[in-house]
């Protein structure tokens, strides 16, 4: 063990969090045979199989499940120190790390340039992720912030800093896409097709606050993982879409997609700005949440075109 490295355990931990290599190559933007690699070089170390393949699936033997959390316990002691030096470095010469919801990734990056404007010299690392991804990367202390619609209601610091309506979009050609008709009720709406978020994303819990006991009626034609690829399917007539009105500004304004007038609609939530609670910001982190909180809805009203 004496001559395994930092990035032979960071490795280690990730194909045992996922027990994929092709997943965690993923991850840490390797290749898999560099990630195998370097799981070989570990093991002889440690002198012992720290994985085994089953069928097609891949378990940690004992030698790897006694090993794990010692790994990340010296990965977290080097992140602690990290964090601690980082205090000394100040905004300037500190890296920003950000996770968000894949609604965020329409107007996010400019807000990080803009924040970046502020202050030269700052690193930029913005990921993308489902609810469920992204609440991995909070509990796994894999990013300083996280920016969603759903916080969790336990061990985390939620602070909203901006308003986030959902609204229901349709082709133009749709049935209910009359030009000046009454608001649309639910009961109306969901007799129609509808091509809708997974289920457990952001997007689908939303979803279920809207339409309340009448989702169970719900006629779902499609599901998809990607914003941009329901809008696809409306576009075409696939059906409706349920979706954050910060990611159709350009479809609307295009003519390609219309917004509904249906009852009780927009559903108006909030953009909420996390982090771990017992978690030491770096300067960085604690100023980028600063911005938000001070600025981040005028920025989004700016970046946004409007919905509606």
């Amino acid at each position: 063990m004496r001559n395994a490295t930092l990035r032979q355990l960071k490795t280690f931990e990730t194909v045992a969090r996922h027990l994929s290599f092709s997943r965690a190559a993923e991850e840490l933007h390797l290749t898999q045979p560099a990630v195998s690699t370097q799981i070989r070089t570990l093991e002889g170390h440690v002198g012992a199989t720290l994985f085994e393949q089953l069928g097609k699936k891949t378990f940690l033997t004992q030698a790897g499940a006694e090993l794990l959390p010692f790994s990340r316990a010296i990965i977290q002691q080097f992140e602690d120190a990290e964090a601690a030096m980082a205090q000394h470095r100040g905004i300037s010469g500190g890296r920003l790390d950000v996770a968000v919801i894949s609604a965020g990734d329409y107007f996010f990056p400019q807000l990080m340039v803009a924040f970046a404007r502020r202050h030269p010299g700052v690193q930029l690392n913005l990921t993308v992720h489902n609810r469920e991804e992204l609440l991995g990367q909070l509990a796994a202390n894999r990013t300083d912030l996280a920016v969603m619609v759903r916080p969790p209601s336990h061990d985390t610091q939620n602070d909203a800093f901006a308003p986030h309506p959902y609204v229901i979009v349709a082709a133009p050609q749709h049935p209910l896409a009359e030009v000046g008709r009454e608001p649309i009720a639910l009961r109306e709406l969901v007799r129609h097709p509808f091509v809708v978020r997974e289920r457990g994303s952001d997007t689908w819990h939303s979803m279920e606050d809207a339409f309340g006991p009448r989702l169970a009626e719900l006629q779902v034609a499609m599901e998809i993982k990607s914003t941009e690829t329901i809008k696809q399917a409306v576009i075409a007539g696939i059906g409706l879409g349920f979706l954050s009105a910060h990611t159709i500004g350009r479809e609307v304004a295009a003519g390609s997609l219309v917004v509904l007038p249906v009852e009780r609609f927009p559903l108006m939530l909030n953009w909420y700005v996390v982090h771990r609670r017992e978690k030491r910001l770096p300067p960085v982190a604690s100023a980028f949440r600063q911005f938000l909180l001070d600025d981040g809805a005028e920025w989004i009203g700016r970046l946004i075109p409007t919905a509606g």
